[in-house]
């Protein structure tokens, strides 16, 4: 069978999704997916909607049913639906009720995979049980982790069952080919489509790798431990505060940048006194580059970094300096390039005396900062992440970038933020 794509609209706003899936359509998208997020917020409208406008296509309604199979499958077949999704977690006699209930109004059943722990296993049950696809689904959560896709996985479930497999989660253009080749028939897209400003050149990008083309496409991809130096270079702070609920933001720190100026980098903690320069400055000796020097003077209003230590920090590879305290010679570092946030600036330093220490737990600007964590900073501001989540950090405020990339195009396009985000309709209920 020829593989098929099937574009996930994973959104609150019907309207929104409309507009998506028509371009999608036009750029090649097969198959119609009201997304579990908007059947939430729109219920079996959403699905009716799409059955409208898509008469010819087949819609899919990711319920994710784990009770009252036959029940749910009703509702959507009712609406139009020509396939639900049952989770594997499930019952087995709700996935039958399901399977029977879609004999009965005429859709099919698809089973999702997400968390199920033995999937090969999980995914021979529920073929035996009538079910008419297979979807190995990594979910959103798990993608933002930087896991790698499941494609042995997908090879092992294809080998095991003689029904259909389709694919879910994080695929993009560059990928979606290898999974066609490993055996997938469905290959569902959500982000890598719906996020970009371009939507039918999109799913037209990804039907094209189907079909066996070489694409390289960066939107909707996930990042590494080895990649967060990228990661973190192509996102805001503002993007990380949103995508980390406001968690880590160093407050009461100036930027001494210029324009459009990032600084991106792990930490390498320094405490000292108010003045005393010397463990700052021996602080550059020890550092690795890419790191930030960030140094604890508890607010002291002396100067404990200038020009001097910035031109020796670049030598070493140093991306920048963070000062809870002040920091002198601002006209030159700024003409170095060399990024410095700091509480104040004054033309005065103090004495080189040694006190304090270097790599311990320190706090900067309220929040508690530790070697390793990561640091970035911009003209909006600062904030850490720590590094045991610095990667799901990452990748989802690159998710939250590539969401107001599409919304800023909508904008463009003539509509206004609020009118794209529904905002009374939306309001809560006084």
């Amino acid at each position: 069978m020829k593989a098929v794509l099937q574009v996930a609209l994973d959104m609150m706003q019907l309207k929104r999704s409309i507009n998506i899936a028509h371009e999608a359509v036009e750029g090649g998208a097969d198959w119609i997916e009201a997304g579990t997020p908007l059947i939430k917020s729109e219920g079996a409208e959403a699905v009716r909607t799409l059955r409208r406008e898509f008469p010819g296509h087949r819609i899919i309604a990711d319920t994710k049913t784990m009770d009252t199979g036959a029940f749910e499958v009703e509702i959507m077949a009712k609406a139009g639906a020509n396939i639900v999704t049952v989770l594997g977690l499930a019952e087995d006699s709700t996935i039958v009720e399901a399977v029977e209930s879609g004999r009965k109004y005429g859709a099919e059943i698809m089973v999702d995979m997400i968390n199920v722990p033995d999937k090969i296993a999980r995914a021979k049950e529920v073929a035996a049980l009538g079910v008419a696809y297979i979807c190995l689904h990594m979910g959103i959560d798990t993608q933002m982790k930087g896991q790698e896709a499941p494609v042995d996985v997908l090879r092992q479930i294809v080998a095991a069952v003689s029904i259909p497999v389709a694919v879910a989660g994080g695929i993009t253009a560059d990928a979606a080919g290898d999974y066609v080749r490993a055996g997938a028939y469905d290959i569902i897209v959500g982000g890598g489509i719906t996020k970009t400003g371009d939507i039918k050149a999109a799913a037209t990008a990804i039907k094209a790798s189907m079909n066996g083309a070489k694409i390289t496409d960066a939107v909707a991809r996930k990042y590494t431990e080895d990649e967060l130096f990228e990661a973190f270079d192509k996102v805001s702070t503002c993007n990380i505060s949103d995508a980390v609920h406001k968690k880590g933001i160093i407050y009461g720190l100036h930027p001494y940048i210029k324009h459009g100026q990032r600084m991106v980098g792990r930490a390498l903690t320094v405490q000292t006194c108010n003045g005393d320069w010397a463990k700052p400055v021996e602080a550059i000796d020890r550092a690795q580059p890419g790191d930030v020097i960030v140094v604890d003077v508890g607010g002291g209003p002396m100067a404990v970094w200038g020009e001097l230590a910035s031109n020796s920090a670049m030598q070493m590879g140093v991306k920048g300096i963070v000062i809870d305290g002040a920091v002198r010679d601002i006209d030159d570092i700024e003409e170095l390039g060399f990024p410095a946030f700091a509480r104040n600036a004054v033309p005065c330093a103090g004495e080189a005396k040694g006190w304090g220490g270097i790599g311990i737990e320190i706090i900067v600007g309220g929040q508690r900062v530790r070697t390793g964590d990561w640091i970035v900073g911009d003209e909006s501001g600062l904030i850490v992440i720590p590094k045991e989540t610095a990667v799901e950090a990452a990748n989802r405020a690159l998710d939250v970038h590539e969401h107001e990339n599409r919304t800023r195009t909508e904008i463009r396009r003539g509509s206004t933020l609020s009118k794209v985000n529904e905002l009374a309709k939306w309001e809560p209920v006084q």
